[in-house]
């Protein structure tokens, strides 16, 4: 098919998962375009909730259009058989062959669903998922209830379904191997996963942007607030140093220093396979050493200070 065959065809992805635990978070699957560095497609699990959504490049689009959350499917820790179904009036989500959300205006089309396809972790960072992938599917077209239903109660009786016998079948991995490196497509055998020896982000970034790096949760802003607070103590006592080893501009050395402290670290993070790179934690770690020695030169100049100029002190016993 054409891309903009794809681009108007309806599509369904079907998933057979058992999460390691109910009050996780991770990327289960997702696609993604090099080339623009847009993931168009991605499933994750946000604690027992399924999380499906579109074009991952900007967390802060219009979330009817870019997301939808399905609650509670992964409330029980066993298999549940995920189906997300769309077409031309909107999407559905299958828990087990039983409607657990339906989004009229969120629509996913076949195209979003073409890219490199990462299993386990985001394309672009570390969001790995932990638990057992038992089945996944992808066909170019629109599921019914019924056909829903059917597919799990064959696996339920644990006839999976054949990907021959289902037309619009794109993809198909039942990870019967058991051992290996590669799940074998047995719907199209050019498409395999190929399995790595070790952990690594497939597309590393180095200095995310900001918008990207964004989603709107507490654990966002804990972390933005934990690196302010933890850059504070460093420009606070170079500040001090800077002061008592030099006359000129020891603010101004400071905020230089945190900021090339914490540009060295997201150069190292870009490099090791379980810590991010981006620009937030630079700004966030270098307005921590501001505030930090913004604080300590303010003390300073205290009249009780040691560091307080002759008239400071003068001024201070007049004062009393």
């Amino acid at each position: 098919m054409t891309d903009g065959a794809l681009a108007d065809s309806a599509c369904t992805v079907e998933i057979w998962v058992e999460p390691s635990r109910a009050d996780a978070s991770g990327t289960i699957l997702a696609f993604y375009r090099p080339e623009s560095g847009i993931a168009p497609f991605a499933l994750r699990q946000s604690l027992d909730d399924l999380l499906v959504q579109l074009g991952g490049q900007y967390q802060w689009q219009d979330a009817k259009k870019s997301r939808i959350y399905a609650g509670h499917v992964f409330s029980q820790p066993k298999p549940v058989l995920l189906t997300i179904s769309s077409g031309a009036s909107g999407t559905t989500v299958y828990a087990d062959g039983t409607v657990v959300r339906t989004a009229p205006e969120f629509r996913i089309s076949a195209r979003d669903l073409t890219g490199q396809l990462v299993v386990g972790n985001a394309p672009n960072t570390t969001h790995t998922w932990s638990g057992q992938l038992r089945e996944l599917a992808i066909y170019h077209r629109e599921f019914s209830a019924t056909e829903v239903a059917e597919h799990y109660a064959k696996l339920s009786k644990g006839d999976p379904p054949v990907p021959v016998a289902n037309p619009g079948a794109a993809a198909f991995y039942s990870f019967h191997e058991g051992g290996g490196t590669v799940a074998h497509n047995q719907a199209d055998s050019t498409n395999d996963l190929v399995i790595p020896e070790r952990f690594f982000v497939l597309h590393e970034q180095f200095l995310e942007a900001p918008w990207s790096e964004y989603h709107a949760g507490w654990r966002y802003w804990k972390n933005f607030g934990v690196n302010i607070v933890g850059f504070i103590p460093l420009g606070f006592c170079f500040c001090s140093y800077f002061s008592a080893r030099m006359s000129k501009r020891p603010l101004t050395s400071t905020i230089i220093l945190g900021f090339a402290v914490s540009f060295t670290i997201e150069v190292l993070q870009s490099f090791l396979p379980t810590r991010d790179s981006g620009v937030t934690d630079l700004f966030t770690n270098s307005l921590g050493t501001a505030l930090g020695a913004i604080v300590c030169a303010w003390l300073m100049r205290r009249p009780w200070s040691p560091h307080a100029t002759q008239e400071q002190k003068e001024n201070l016993l007049l004062a009393r």
